[in-house]
């Protein structure tokens, strides 16, 4: 049959923003075969040539609305194309149904409950820290996965609990990260793209494959986060909400910022200012998820500035991380200790390092009770940037009752 259909399979199922598991669902209904012996792993082996799709290759062609030929066309050479998501979901599919649901009926009030548990564990992350948090995180994403595999529900109310298994799974894999268990957390997030791809919740996919991106550049893996993040805006789409499109683009430049060099650090300017866009298009008659309560003007500044610092650019960082240090809500004490951390870097990068030392030591003040690995490293960050300036009396107090 040629190695053409598998590409060319997928090549028309992306073109009409399908999920895998939406083609699967497709193809059997123009088959009509009762139940659904094509599911969203068949697919996928269709689309990678591991198996050839002979007896369902009329009813692909059917679902797809092409003829056969077409899918049997030999490919043309296009330009390398661009990064997606599907790369980055798990091994095997962890959200299969279970052989026998033994589970209870699950309906839409088990869903809002649900819903409203991963609020209030969003909510909760505001204010603590990732190893407070780690064992109910775990604990209800593994909840929420029994349900939907084990439970007895409808194809829409199923299609929701994926979205609450990715919603879940982004707080989760972000807490666990933040608790420095960076294996768990990859693994929770890979769980969330297949849940809202699954539930053709792009936005959502985009959100969390920018929260693995955002992990893997701080962890030495930098050119597979800039990959992922440029994927995770990519396939969101122009559709995608406002505020969304200026949280993916802010994790692209965060990207560009880790990955060095010249060309990136540009890239990353004019990926802020395109964030920057993206949000001044948003208003009060836009409708965009409640997850993306936390995204404002406040945050979109401290990832400026923390890519200013970064560029050592401190002209343009240290006015900015000021600016949002006086607005930020002093409750939030994980968030405080890390901004401040970036201004104990800029003011040593301006060549201020007696300041420096003073928001260095509010900095240790803050993190001294907090469990978040996060902040650790942000505590190791500042402690070696000032020791370039220990012969300065005020550096040489600090460096004397705090060493790495």
């Amino acid at each position: 049959m040629g190695n053409s259909v598998g590409p060319n399979i997928k090549r028309l199922r992306e073109q009409r923003g399908w999920s895998q598991a939406r083609l699967a669902h497709e193809v059997c209904r123009a088959s009509g075969v009762i139940g659904e012996p094509v599911g969203r792993q068949e697919v996928s082996r269709w689309e990678t040539g591991r198996r050839t799709p002979r007896e369902w290759l009329p009813f692909i062609s059917a679902a797809l609305g092409v003829s056969v030929d077409v899918l049997r066309a030999p490919l043309v050479p296009v330009d390398p194309p661009l990064p997606t998501l599907a790369d980055f979901l798990p091994e095997g599919d962890p959200l299969s149904p279970a052989d026998s649901r033994t589970g209870r009926r699950v309906g839409m009030v088990q869903v809002d409950d649900l819903q409203q548990r991963v609020h209030g564990l969003r909510l909760a992350d505001d204010v603590l820290a990732g190893g407070d948090l780690i064992r109910p995180a775990l604990r209800e994403l593994r909840s929420a996965v029994k349900l939907y595999r084990e439970g007895s529900h409808t194809s829409e109310v199923g299609r929701q609990l994926l979205r609450q298994i990715g919603e879940l799974a982004q707080i989760a894999g972000w807490i666990a990260s933040d608790a420095g268990q960076h294996s768990e957390a990859e693994r929770i997030y890979r769980l969330g793209i297949s849940a809202a791809t699954q539930a053709e919740d792009h936005t959502l996919a985009g959100n969390i494959a920018g929260s693995l991106a955002y992990q893997l550049s701080n962890t030495g893996r930098e050119s597979e986060g800039l990959t992922l993040a440029q994927a995770a805006l990519h396939d969101a789409g122009n559709d995608a909400p406002p505020k969304a499109r200026a949280l993916y683009l802010d994790r692209v430049a965060w990207a560009h910022t880790k990955a060095g060099g010249v060309e990136n650090g540009q890239a990353a300017i004019r990926a802020l200012g395109e964030a920057g866009q993206a949000f001044s298009q948003d208003s009060a008659g836009t409708e965009s998820p409640p997850w993306l309560y936390w995204v404002d003007a406040g945050e979109l500044r401290v990832m400026e500035s923390r890519v200013f610092t970064e560029l050592h650019r401190p002209l343009r960082a240290v006015p900015l991380l000021r600016d949002v240090l006086r607005a930020y809500d002093a409750t939030h004490t994980r968030e405080m200790a890390l901004y401040l951390s970036w201004l104990v870097v800029a003011l040593a990068d301006a060549n201020e390092p007696e300041e420096a030392a003073a928001v260095a030591g509010q900095v240790i003040s803050l993190a001294s009770d907090i469990p978040s690995e996060r902040t650790a490293e942000r505590v190791r960050v500042i402690i070696r940037c000032l020791q370039n300036y220990e012969d300065v009396p005020e550096v040489a107090a600090f460096l004397a009752v705090n060493v790495i």
